[in-house]
């Protein structure tokens, strides 16, 4: 019998991050390559910080720069990916963006702008991948990133929240639709992370305080955090969880 620990290696496959750049995303690249996985990077920033910390772990990885508020560019990076890899074997839907404004205040370009993202791409890179999966007879994972907020209102980020609710619902959908043809989808929901979105939380001492106040943990969360829910879920040790949302976020559901 095997040991339980080669179930989690990646040796062999190959993911594409987006998001990947810096922050969770790039994070989780790293974690996926440590694994064993080549990576594709994709951002609308250029991701060769990212390139050059997966080569160092001994894998390949290509940086594709794309806008994925664009419809248009979905098509054309699963066709760039595979000009450098032949299968296409885990997703990781990390790309997000926030807005923050009173609700009645909130304007439509934030809305827009903030759904194409973290909705709308996930839903079009997904199914783009899908159908690249099917066509090959072959399974994939997708693992998307969903938010403490897919669970709870949260205040003053209205396309945010509504976003990752729907993120949780799309990954309950395709695990329901698609599970019995070899595709799992799964999603992390990252706690109060140490990230770019949640800098003007943390600039706000009250605000901070009253944050980590409630988190068991003590502490904002970090990159490094989500390592070994990213390569559970993309790996063969999580082949029968389908459909559900992990969340790692120091303790603050529970509370």
């Amino acid at each position: 019998m095997n040991s339980i620990l080669d179930s989690f290696k990646l040796d062999g496959k190959t993911a594409i991050v987006t998001g990947a750049a810096r922050g969770l995303g790039q994070g989780m690249a790293l974690a996926l390559a440590d694994a064993g996985a080549n990576i594709v990077a994709v951002d609308i920033l250029a991701a060769e910080d990212t390139k050059k910390q997966v080569e160092a772990l001994g894998r390949k990885c290509v940086t594709i720069v794309a806008n994925l508020g664009d419809r248009s560019s979905i098509p054309t990076l699963i066709a760039s990916a595979k000009q450098s890899f032949a299968s296409l074997d885990i997703l990781v839907n990390c790309a997000g963006i926030i807005r923050r404004e009173d609700f009645e205040k909130f304007s439509e370009k934030d809305w827009d702008d903030v759904m194409g993202i973290n909705i709308d791409a996930v839903f079009f890179l997904s199914q783009a991948f899908v159908r690249d999966r099917l066509a090959a007879q072959a399974t994939g994972k997708i693992i998307n990133i969903a938010s403490m907020l897919s669970f709870q209102g949260g205040i003053r980020v209205p396309s945010y929240t509504a976003s990752k609710s729907a993120v949780q619902g799309l990954t309950r959908l395709i695990a329901s639709e698609l599970g019995g043809k070899g595709i799992n989808c799964n999603a992390i929901a990252p706690g109060y992370m140490a990230t770019d979105n949640t800098a003007p939380l943390r600039a706000d001492a009250d605000r901070s305080a009253s944050i980590l106040a409630r988190i068991p943990a003590g502490r904002w969360g970090t990159p490094e955090d989500l390592r070994g829910a990213v390569v559970f879920l993309a790996s063969s040790a999580s082949d029968y969880v389908n459909g559900y949302t992990i969340a790692v976020d120091g303790g603050w559901l529970a509370r």
